[in-house]
């Protein structure tokens, strides 16, 4: 079974995973890095402290936009589909990419309603 893992001492993150469970009929099982053994999914902490990463069978790994993309692409819903395909194929992905980056950097800035502070240090 795929595991999405992603910082469970971000708010935003938290509150980024809480939205996929209320809006995404699928979800694959969704761990905090800070509670597995990174060793068991093959992950450093450096790759899992930068973006979400999700791990599954098959070789199945993708980190980030991809992740994201890779995620809509399982929904039932064809426009949750069409959105995942186009996160892939140039130039979105790209813009998809640089998207993810950007937030994943600044995400100590960003505040959510009903979401703690972002633990991450702000000069990482």
């Amino acid at each position: 079974m795929p595991v999405l893992i992603y910082d469970g001492d971000c708010g935003f993150c938290r509150w980024c995973v809480d939205l996929g469970h209320r809006h995404l009929p699928v979800m694959p099982r969704v761990s905090a890095w800070q509670r597995l053994d990174l060793a068991e999914y093959g992950l450093t902490r450096d790759e899992v402290t930068t973006s979400v990463q999700l791990v599954g069978p098959r070789g199945l790994r993708a980190s980030g936009a991809r992740a994201v993309a890779v995620l809509l692409l399982v929904q039932p819903a064809l426009w949750w589909k069409v959105a995942g395909t186009a996160m892939l194929v140039p130039p979105l992905s790209w813009l998809a990419a640089a998207g993810y980056h950007l937030v994943a950097r600044y995400r100590h800035h960003l505040r959510v309603p009903g979401a703690p502070a972002c633990a991450v240090p702000r000069d990482r």
